[in-house]
């Protein structure tokens, strides 16, 4: 009998010390460098989102936030090293839309389930896509641009990175008939040299990528994806007011985790986030990215990713995008 009393003692004196010992890891987290996995190349929305959040945790932390750029395959390169990374708070994910709604329904077989083998952290951003020609096409409208797609079937194409810019472009050709070829990158950005080098002929892109190309008039801008205009472009119209209606998706990105991470780490990783997305000085540099921030729990993001999964659904289909 008192050997038993004495194991269980013992039990309880071990359970209370690596409750201890847990509590002190979530404490003093970090206590070394946090890697940053981003599915898209340097300068994408989703790449200087990370920097900007990534610069003010080092300086709040007293800990270097590494950013680890995987572009490729429609996000899923990124989205397997996430997943089988340690469930430590020390490799983040900053994933978007792409990866962890539409993919579902883009592809017939996913190495990852957005769901269950992630964390939800924290949103982060939110934006649209502005569809992007080379000014030598000779157009200056979304008419035009339909009116020489369809004098030249199968012969003018469109870069797509995403899912959000992917279905953009098919969007456009299943909406109005027209025969344009899609042709995949690795990320906007990548895309967006070849659309200025002459390429390509178009491209639903992130602002960030192409609105200093727009600027100096080496991009023109004929339609902006979303439901309504942009701030920074104002005098471009919507899809729909440019005549093809159906249009008004919104990508987005946020902060994830391997599943399993710490609550406790979670929670400190959610209100760090938090708190510099309300930073006046980031606020503005995100803005003049064309770019929202988007605040929110954990929880609340959980919830985001599980409703925009049958939404994409709906979208890609009504795009005639059949999976691969």
């Amino acid at each position: 009998m008192r050997r038993l009393y004495f194991h269980f003692l013992r039990g309880v004196v071990l359970a209370v010390l690596a409750l201890a010992g847990l509590q002190a890891q979530a404490q003093a987290y970090p206590s070394k460098p946090i890697r940053v996995i981003v599915p898209f190349s340097v300068g994408s929305a989703t790449d200087i989102t990370t920097r900007l959040i990534g610069a003010k945790m080092t300086e709040s932390w007293g800990q270097q936030v590494v950013v680890d750029n995987r572009p490729g395959a429609g996000g899923i390169i990124a989205a397997e090293a996430a997943r089988r990374a340690p469930a430590d708070g020390y490799t983040l994910f900053f994933a978007s839309s792409t990866i962890q709604a539409a993919n579902p329904s883009l592809f017939l077989k996913l190495p990852y389930d957005p769901v269950k083998d992630f964390t939800p952290v924290a949103p982060l951003v939110e934006g649209s896509n502005v569809l992007v020609v080379n000014p030598s096409l000779g157009v200056s409208s979304v008419k035009e641009l339909i009116q020489l797609a369809k004098t030249q079937p199968g012969k003018l194409n469109f870069a797509y990175s995403s899912s959000l810019s992917r279905v953009d472009g098919e969007g456009l050709k299943f909406t109005t008939g027209i025969d344009i070829v899609g042709v995949p990158y690795k990320s906007n950005p990548n895309g967006v040299t070849d659309l200025i080098a002459g390429h390509i002929s178009m491209a639903f892109t992130d602002l960030p990528s192409s609105l200093p190309h727009i600027r100096t008039g080496k991009l023109r801008a004929l339609g902006y994806s979303s439901g309504k205009r942009s701030t920074l472009l104002p005098d471009i119209p919507t899809m729909a007011e440019a005549g093809v209606p159906g249009y008004g998706l919104t990508g987005w990105a946020a902060a994830f985790a391997p599943a399993g991470t710490p609550d406790d780490v979670v929670a400190k990783l959610n209100a760090e986030i938090n708190r510099i997305l309300n930073l006046p000085d980031i606020r503005e540099r995100l803005t003049q990215q064309g770019l929202d921030p988007a605040l929110g729990t954990s929880a609340q993001l959980g919830a985001l990713v599980r409703s925009e999964i049958p939404k994409w659904a709906k979208a890609i289909k009504e795009a005639g995008i059949k999976p691969e």
